[in-house]
């Protein structure tokens, strides 16, 4: 069984959160980031709060294990379905819906 590779990422008020790399990877910043410094490295993300950083990751989640890929095996989920959970995920207060812009 092989061990899945995780990776630390800290936010602008210094929490930090290990998040697996197949999720970290949605974002191609913080791919681009990992290939640079390694997994073994703490990636800080100095103009992320932790609110907004964990959205993200939630966000990443999402579509790094629930959304199936071409040549999954998993059970597909509609368009439809990924298009409601990306609405609903964006139903948040302006500030945030920004902060998630900007990120």
């Amino acid at each position: 069984m092989s061990r899945e590779l995780k990776v630390k990422l800290k936010s602008a008020d210094d929490e930090l959160f290990e998040v697996e790399e197949i999720v970290a990877f949605e974002s191609q910043t913080i791919k681009d980031m990992v290939e640079d410094t390694g997994t073994d490295s703490v990636i800080p993300l100095l103009n992320v709060s932790s609110k907004i950083l964990s959205k993200i990751i939630e966000y990443c989640r999402y579509h790094a294990l629930e959304v199936p890929k071409n040549g999954d095996d998993k059970p597909a989920l509609s368009e439809e379905d990924v298009k409601h959970w990306d609405a609903e995920f964006l139903k948040v207060d302006q500030a945030t819906l920004f902060d998630l812009i900007l990120t």
